[in-house]
């Protein structure tokens, strides 16, 4: 099922875990069973394709009552039980979230997708030994397209303890497997500016921007990173930026506040 399996990784390859819920992470392990491409087709597999077209079109609630639809006519399809419990975490249902998860697991414990997806749930509960396992266990897959994205998230979870090398390690690879990965070279910036090798910052910041989007994060690192470096001209067009563009945003508002100081 070849289509099914690219529908899938549209999704999946950009599951990454900031914030406290996925939107969007994403080498890898001989297959001990069944790739995505080799699977048999699923009745399922109609609504699977339905429901990520209206998640990336922001309608949660009708992705929710699609995916239903496919769990009704194959209760075993590992696709439909990772996409709902995705659905599940968005909407914080985190008991059913983690059913779903570990039930698509059960159906398919090699899907590189369903294991990167599943990580970065356990990421966002702060178990992050566990979640790490299961980025490493993804990244075994030796027919996982996008290492790059489990990478990033383990990155980001070592991050979230507090281990900022092993952080800059995982990013690194990550970078190695794809070096315009935005959100690779965005946590590279953040990792770098808080252990104060600004130019380096500096560097992966505008290696973002030149493929990613400004956000109200990005511009705001961009400010501290110019604030230590003395870039004056750069400092102020970030600044322009993030009042035009954000002006009711957190970043914003610190921003504001370090005025003050």
């Amino acid at each position: 099922m070849k289509k099914i399996a690219l529908t899938i990784a549209v999704l999946f390859t950009h599951l990454i875990i900031l914030g406290c819920a996925p939107n969007s992470t994403r080498t890898n392990e001989e297959m001990g069973g069944l790739s995505q491409d080799q699977k048999a087709p699923s009745a399922a597999d109609v609504y699977v394709k339905m429901s990520i077209a209206y998640l990336q079109q922001g309608k949660i609630d009708i992705a929710l009552i699609k995916i239903k639809r496919g769990l009704e006519l194959d209760p075993m399809s590992a696709d439909a039980n990772n996409i709902i419990a995705l659905i599940y975490e968005r909407l914080g249902e985190l008991v059913l979230a983690e059913q779903h998860y570990k039930k698509a697991l059960d159906l398919n414990s090699n899907d590189p997708y369903i294991l990167n997806a599943y990580g970065g749930f356990l990421c966002t509960q702060g178990k992050y030994q566990e979640a790490n396992l299961h980025f490493m266990a993804a990244l075994k897959n030796a027919l996982y397209p996008t290492p790059e994205v489990a990478l990033t998230n383990a990155g980001i979870c070592s991050a979230r303890q507090g281990d900022l090398n092993q952080a800059e390690t995982y990013y690194r690879q990550a970078l190695r497997a794809n070096s315009k990965f935005p959100t690779a070279l965005q946590q590279m910036a953040k990792v770098s500016f808080e252990k104060k090798n600004y130019l380096s910052a500096r560097g992966y910041l505008q290696r973002y921007l030149e493929i990613g989007q400004y956000s109200a994060e990005t511009l705001w690192l961009g400010i501290r990173i110019e604030r230590e470096l003395g870039d004056l001209d750069t400092l102020a067009s970030y600044k322009l930026l993030l009042r035009a563009k954000f002006p009711d945003s957190e970043e914003m508002r610190m921003f504001e506040e370090s005025k003050r100081r």
